[in-house]
């Protein structure tokens, strides 16, 4: 039995603290020589940490050899690039299949002819995008999309889908595949687009009117294309056949005379379902609403195409009494919809009036297009393009605030709602002095139009007894005697919220606010109501902040304000002092 090995002494070389499992490794470790390996440093051989002067710091080396990595992916630049190239890939190799198909001058002669109806149908679509316009971004994607992305993979799935139809003689395999398979593929291939931009552009996906603006341009692209590959086959066709030309204008006179918006009309359907699925709460119309407008995309495709082999009679039956009902139709749909988003305004506004944020006569002004655009009219014409600049501003700012809130009352809002809306404000604020008299120039000019009964002599607002212009005609905006322009606290308000009070105007009416346009006030009349609030925010958001009293800022501080932090004082350096003994006793005594 061997005897253990004895313990090293402690010396002044290995009076350092060791790591805790030195010790067992000195005990099993036979004493023959081992190779050296390296140990964790201990605590003093950790670099200080530099906290205060005087302290050693760090010898920082030439070079550094470890860098924060981050995933590609994550980084914007990226996703985007990826994004153009394939797009850009996608075009390339849709305009080799097209000219393959066509030939060089039916690839000219069709994108002559096919470019034609673009600039008309997409400035329909952005007509209806008014009220809110969306990023110039996004609508540049559904384009680009729409007439590479969506146009390749539709050609390749309906020629291999029709070839292998007709290959295995299952009916008749061109009229199948127009009717059934060309669908299907188009109409998922068109709205992928639409999806795309709900899942990852949700911000930008606010209701019906957004999903057919989105799918009206995705499909112009598409038809696009396609208008430039039927076009430039009948061009071919016809040189071969000495009817290019007669061949070429009835082609040019069905696809884009009679249907421009043929192919806009189907996608429109998966843009409606889209659009209810990002108004509504509940999970399965989230859901269903998308799919239900996808299937109605492709039935109307389907019918549209079917129609075709039914004769003349027959397609112009489809198309009279079928796609242009279904037209008009849609047309109101849209309507209706931007009317609502109008309704929102007028009803969303008024709860930051009242708080003081925006003047009263906002929600009036910006409940109409019309008084929208004469206020965009009027600031560019008093104030020059730095005015006009200020307005549109002004007015997208508050279009998006209203909708903001809307959305919250539904429960839709994220949770960044708080921050949204304060930044909405803050740029609101910031702009509310040159928007100030315009605002209230023509919500004074628009409430006198919904209150007749409360105009001046001739029909016109102005003093009693004298007519603002000559003969009755108004003079121009600015000029004395024009349309009153009352305060914020005597901010007219519309007839449906404040009825006509009778007084000693002329006809036996004076306006609603004391005093307004006449040189005297009259006898007491009631003050006007303020306008009705809407409901609460859902979901516990809270409700914007009134103005502090007293008001010592210059605007509504919607961020808490950052306190420069406190100095510290310096210390007043100890004074010596004469030391004083003071002598301890030697011995306790216990007590008592």
């Amino acid at each position: 039995m061997s005897s253990p090995q004895p313990e090293p002494t402690a010396t002044a070389d290995t009076a350092a603290p060791r790591p805790p499992f030195a010790e067992a490794a000195s005990v099993l470790q036979p004493p023959t020589a081992q190779p050296q390996t390296a140990q964790p440093p201990t605590a003093a051989q950790t670099p200080p940490v530099p906290q205060a002067e005087g302290q050693p710091q760090f010898q920082l080396t030439g070079s550094f050899r470890y860098k924060a990595r981050r995933n590609p992916f994550d980084s914007k630049a990226l996703r985007l690039t990826a994004l153009i190239v394939l797009l850009a890939l996608c075009g390339v190799a849709i305009l080799a299949l097209v000219q393959r198909q066509t030939g060089t001058s039916g690839l000219l002669i069709g994108v002559c002819l096919a470019v034609l109806p673009v600039p008309l149908v997409l400035g329909a679509f952005y007509w209806l995008d008014r009220l809110e316009p969306k990023p110039l971004r996004n609508l540049l994607f559904c384009f680009a999309w729409g007439s590479c992305a969506a146009t390749l993979v539709a050609i390749l799935a309906n020629t291999w889908a029709t070839s292998l139809l007709i290959s295995h003689q299952i009916g008749s395999g061109e009229t199948l595949g127009a009717s059934l398979v060309a669908p299907l593929v188009e109409e998922s291939a068109k709205g992928s687009a639409i999806l795309l931009l709900f899942l990852f552009r949700r911000r930008d996906f606010g209701g019906i009117v957004d999903g057919v603006v989105y799918a009206g341009f995705t499909a112009t692209g598409f038809a696009f294309t396609e208008n430039i590959l039927y076009i430039g086959r009948s061009v071919l066709d016809g040189d071969k056949d000495g009817a290019g030309f007669a061949q070429t204008v009835v082609t040019f006179i069905l696809r884009e005379v009679m249907s421009p918006f043929a192919h806009p009309l189907f996608t429109s359907m998966t843009g409606v379902g889209f659009g209810l699925a990002a108004v509504s709460r509940k999970r399965w119309a989230k859901v269903s609403a998308p799919i239900g407008g996808w299937v109605c995309a492709m039935f109307m495709h389907g019918t549209w195409n079917g129609s075709s082999v039914l004769g003349p009679l027959g397609f112009i039956g489809v198309y009279f009494l079928f796609m242009v009902p279904v037209f008009c139709l849609m047309v109101w749909l849209v309507v209706w919809s931007r009317r609502n988003e109008l309704r929102a305004l007028e009803r969303q506004l008024p709860v930051y009036a009242a708080a003081g944020w925006i003047a009263q006569q906002v929600p009036l002004v910006l409940s109409t297009m019309r008084t929208r655009k004469q206020a965009r009219e009027l600031a560019k014409f008093t104030q020059g393009p730095v005015g006009d600049k200020a307005m549109r501003e002004y007015v997208g700012f508050a279009t998006a605030l209203a909708f903001l809130r809307q959305r919250a009352e539904r429960g839709l809002a994220g949770p960044d709602f708080v921050e949204r809306e304060q930044e909405l404000l803050h740029h609101l604020w910031e702009r509310r002095e040159r928007v100030a008299e315009i605002f209230t120039r023509v919500g004074a000019q628009e409430w006198y139009r919904r209150n007749p009964q409360a105009r001046g002599f001739g029909g016109f607002p102005g003093a009693p007894g004298m007519p603002p212009g000559v003969f009755g005609v108004p003079r121009a905006f600015g000029s004395p005697g024009g349309y009153p322009t009352p305060g914020y606290a005597a901010a007219p308000a519309p007839a449906a919220y404040l009825p006509a009070q009778p007084g000693p105007g002329y006809g036996g009416y004076a306006p609603n606010v004391p005093g307004a346009g006449y040189g005297y006030p009259g006898p007491a009349q009631p003050q006007p109501q303020p306008w009705p609030q809407p409901p609460a925010y859902g979901y516990g958001y809270p409700q914007p902040r009134p103005y502090p009293q007293p008001y010592p800022q210059p605007y509504p501080q919607p961020y808490p304000q950052a306190q420069p932090p406190a100095q510290q004082q310096p210390q007043p350096t100890p004074q010596p002092q004469s030391a004083q003994v003071i002598d301890a006793p030697t011995t306790v005594e216990p007590p008592g």
